[in-house]
């Protein structure tokens, strides 16, 4: 049976649909990768969204055991070209449909990425082809991803991080417990003598969907936490830092959604490819009011890729150094916050 996609600037696209599920509204992106569909559709960030996957065939090596970053699938819906037919075995056609997720395939994805490069992101309704849309916005997006309870992972050989939890990835906690601490999932709204009474020693504000400006209310306790302790900021977690110390955000037209972005170390020159997922960025101009610095860009286009305090234990990073989209230089990030938090000192500065 036929479907399509409607966009709020009247295109329209056309597909057929894979799952019995087949009705979806959000903010249409695009992803670039090759690889890593399961990571992208079970990334907290992606929360709300329907996502195009570029690449033309998506499915085609199942999935795996350990490639969640969370517990369920978080996109709102899924356009792709051709989604792989494994012979009958359970995979990631079946894995959609059980989880209630509506797909089109044979989309022309191509020409709607032109246009959402053209015109920006958009929002967009997947429905039947004579079916009335009016795509809206989606609010509250980081109240279905945060924890709703307080959540501990590790042994805490090291030490002991809490997580400010605006929709942390699976393996952004693993990597922080691989290098012996005990991490502390809160909820991101948590109160801060709730996370004093943790006795943290370190805070992880962790990725999370949606615009960071809609939590202006929390940087107060984000800055303060951040001055009192070594802090490491992750995408979401990155522009709420920088709000907390003054930068200003705004909106990309078409975010950097992919596995294969260039970031530059200013202080270095060194150069890493990088997975990324995010529709907002750190205005550059803005870090110039700020007591921050540039630690990171974009090889492109120049964009804010990371800050640090020179005169605190705090630094960000726009990208995703737990993803590792085949190199693992950006996971040396991990080890960067563990000196940090072991000599007490902010190696960057």
């Amino acid at each position: 049976m036929n479907g399509n996609i409607s966009l709020l600037n009247g295109m329209q696209l056309t597909g057929t649909w894979e799952t019995s599920a087949r009705h979806a509204s959000g903010e249409v992106v695009f992803f670039t990768g090759m690889t890593g569909y399961q990571e992208v559709l079970t990334d907290p960030s992606y929360a709300g969204q329907i996502i195009a996957f570029t690449y033309p065939l998506i499915g085609q090596y199942g999935l795996e055991s350990d490639g969640n970053e969370s517990a369920h699938i978080q996109v709102a819906g899924v356009l792709v070209q051709t989604l792989a037919d494994h012979g009958g075995r359970p995979e990631l056609k079946d894995w959609l449909e059980k989880e209630g997720i509506p797909v089109l395939s044979q989309v022309d994805v191509r020409a709607l990425v032109h246009v959402l490069r053209e015109e920006g992101d958009q929002f967009g309704v997947m429905s039947h082809e004579m079916e009335s849309n009016n795509p809206q916005p989606l609010q509250q997006l980081t109240e279905r991803v945060t924890t709703t309870s307080i959540v501990h992972e590790g042994n805490g050989e090291k030490g002991h991080v809490v997580c400010l939890d605006f929709g942390v990835k699976a393996s952004m906690v693993r990597e922080i417990v691989k290098r012996g601490y005990r991490v502390t999932s809160v909820p991101y709204d948590s109160p801060k003598d709730v996370v004093d009474a943790l006795r943290p020693d370190a805070i992880l504000v962790s990725n999370g969907p949606g615009d960071p400006r809609d939590h202006l209310g929390r940087i107060e306790v984000i800055r303060e936490l951040a001055l009192s302790h070594p802090t490491l900021g992750i995408c979401m977690g990155h522009q709420l830092l920088a709000l907390a110390f003054g930068c200003n955000i705004e909106k990309q037209t078409y975010g950097h959604r992919g596995s294969n972005h260039p970031v530059r170390n200013v202080k270095t020159n060194e150069v890493w490819m990088t997975s990324q997922n995010h529709g907002y960025v750190v205005e550059r101009t803005s870090i110039e009011q700020s007591p921050l610095e540039l630690l990171y860009e974009n090889v492109n286009d120049h964009s804010v890729e990371g800050l640090v305090h020179p005169n605190g234990t705090i630094f960000t990073t726009q990208f995703h150094p737990e993803a590792s989209p085949g190199p693992t230089d950006a996971q040396s990030v991990f080890d960067r916050f563990d000196e940090m938090i072991q000599q007490g000192v902010n190696v960057y500065a």
